[in-house]
Order: structure tokens, then sequence, then C-alpha cells
């Protein structure tokens, strides 16, 4: 079932009732005759052309997740405030037939939707310029990653995202290791069953010598339980949203990879809104959002940290020297991976990583 977002009526309907009341004296009739126009030029230039309009957000989290509480829900009671009232918006999450996340990107760009929440890894090598910062170890923090790609989007990134107007390009604060059994060095990695999130999170663990197993997080308890893996890189989120602390004991914050994100509306439907809608979307989106993802990502991680611990389990964050040990193990995949990218049609690999490095070097640290 979708999750809707019901808002007040707007003032028009005060309006409507006020002009059906029959006149008595002149005083009087003039009086509310004046009120009723003044409420009219109020209201926003788009209710009174066209009435209300119903914007149609997918994503493919539960409704029940941080992300529909903290970023969604009050996106769009900022987009009703701006418009004052002449907008709603209608969230469609992972419980309902538009919240499958390998059909987000598709279900915008065919107008199933308006505004979509999707991952640029799904469908694999549609968002290929973008995945470039999901390598090993290079951005930290969300808000580091999130910059980056929103800085870099209208000169490198652009073809990634044709026949969408991104509102926010995103990454988490960066994942680590969460196991049942103790992991600790590289060599720790050697034949277990890890759940991967993304490709070139597998070539990393493939490389250290571990069976690379890919999972969408709504599985990943479950094969826990089982012993079918033997661990999972995620975030510290997803051990609480996903009760992995239930089924992991060791927690390396290894803070090794990042997943990118984008949020963006139709580029033909946004086109065709209203000009005062528009500015209330570019004014609700971008920055407005940049400014608060940080805070977003620390309280979500700190959930499941403090879930991991509340349970006893072990929490590493390695010190300078183990930190180095994993990035030296994983150092040579860089070349070999930048030209997988080459292969795949992103021919500037190189330059735009580079520039996303030099990006990230801008970036305040965690």
């Amino acid at each position: 079932m979708c999750a809707r977002k019901v808002y007040p009526a707007p003032s028009k309907a005060r309006l409507m009732i006020t002009a059906t009341r029959p006149p008595t004296s002149g005083r009087s009739a003039r009086r509310r005759l004046l009120g009723g126009l003044a409420a009219a030029i109020a209201l926003p230039a788009t209710l009174r052309a066209q009435g209300r309009i119903t914007l149609k957000v997918s994503h493919f989290v539960a409704p029940t997740h941080r992300l529909q509480r903290d970023f969604l829900l009050p996106w769009a009671k900022d987009i009703e405030t701006r418009t004052q009232g002449a907008v709603t918006v209608q969230i469609s999450a992972a419980n309902s037939a538009l919240g499958q996340a390998q059909n987000q990107l598709d279900q915008c760009l065919n107008g199933v939707v308006d505004v979509a929440y999707g991952l640029c890894g799904l469908p694999r090598g549609r968002m290929p310029r973008s995945m470039l910062i999901e390598l090993p170890f290079m951005a930290a923090t969300a808000e580091a990653g999130s910059r980056a790609l929103w800085n870099l989007y209208p000169r490198l990134l652009a073809d990634d995202y044709k026949g969408i107007k991104p509102l926010l390009l995103m990454t988490h604060n960066a994942g680590g290791l969460h196991t049942r059994g103790r992991v600790q060095q590289p060599a720790d990695l050697r034949g277990l069953r890890i759940r991967t999130p993304s490709p070139t999170v597998s070539m990393m663990l493939s490389a250290l010598g571990a069976v690379p197993v890919g999972l969408p997080p709504t599985l990943v308890y479950e094969n826990l339980a089982k012993g079918v893996i033997d661990g999972a890189a995620t975030t510290w989120d997803a051990v609480s949203s996903f009760r992995l602390d239930e089924v992991t004991r060791h927690h390396l914050d290894l803070r090794f990879y990042t997943a990118a994100f984008w949020f963006g509306i139709n580029q033909r439907r946004f086109d065709a809104l209203p000009a005062d809608v528009r500015a209330a979307i570019e004014a609700a989106s971008g920055e407005a959002l940049l400014r608060r993802l940080q805070g977003w990502w620390d309280s979500w991680d700190d959930v499941g940290r403090a879930a991991a611990r509340a349970r006893g389990s072990s929490v590493l964050l390695p010190d300078a020297a183990l930190a180095g040990e994993w990035r030296r193990a994983v150092a040579p995949l860089l070349d070999g991976a930048l030209a997988e990218f080459q292969k795949e049609g992103v021919a500037d690999a190189r330059a735009i990583h580079s520039a996303m490095l030099a990006e990230l070097a801008r970036q305040p640290k965690a």
C-alpha cells in the first residue's frame, strides 16, 4: 500500500463558500468581496491557473525507515509550504508496487512516477560515471561523497542523468564489515562468504580471497541466521534497520566503501510545471538537502552502533596502521578497476576519478 502524505485543503475552498452567500447590506457585501479578492490574490499563481498538482514519488526502502521520516516527508512538506498547498506529494515505498529498487530509474524516466530515489548501481551500467565514487576508500563521509557528486554533476556526470533532473546526489557514510566471526586483517577474509552491495565491493572481496554474494539488504538477516553467508559489507544504519545486530558479533568499522544514490524528477514533468512550482522544488532541493544529510546519516548510523554495543558485540575502529594495511591490500586493484570502467563506456574514467579525488580533498574530514 502506498504511504500517502495528506495535506489540508487550500484556502480556495473557503473562498468558494464565501462567494455563495447571498448579499446583505452594501457595506457588508463590499467587505466580503474585498476579502475574497485578497484571498484569491494570496493564492499562488499555480493554484489560480490550474488547481492542485500531485507529485508522485517512489523509493525502495520501508515506509518506516528513517530515510522517509527524516528526508522525504520533510521535503514533501517543504514543497507544500512553499506552494501554499498548491502541490501535494504522494509517496510510494518498498511495500508498494512501485517500491522495487531496480525499477526506480525506469519508473521515473517513463513517467510512471514524477520523482524517484534510487541507487546509481541499479540497473547495472546505467549510471557508470557516478559509480566511480564507490571505489574502495574514496569517500569517508556522506557529506564529502555527496558534495563531490553534486559539484561534478554538471561538468562530468550529466550523461548518467539524461531525462532526469537531479534534486540530490548522495552517498552514505562509508560502510564496514559485519561478521559472525572475527575479521580484523585482510587475510581474515579468505574463504569467507560476504554479502556485497556492488560490483566494486565484489571486486575487492574477490581480490582478498573472499566469496562475494550479491543480496538485497532485506535478505541479509535470513542468510546470516542460516549460515549461508559469514558476514556483510554494509552500513551501520543497516545493522539496526535490518536487525543484523542479532546475527553478527564482530563489527569492523573499516569505512572502505560507499554507495551512490540519486533523487530526481522526470525532466519533461519538471519542465511542464508552472514556474513558481519549479522554483519551489529547486529551493527545497540541492543545497537545502545537502546541508542536512550528514546529520541524517550520523544519527542513523549511531543507532546501529548502539545496537551492536548493547549486545556486547566487538566493535573495532582500525587505527592508522591497520587502516593502512587494508589500503595497501586493495591499492593494486585500482588500475584494473578503472580499465573496466573504460571498457563499459566511460572513456574518461581516469579523469573523472582524479576529479573526484580532488573534490573529496576539498571537503571537511570526518
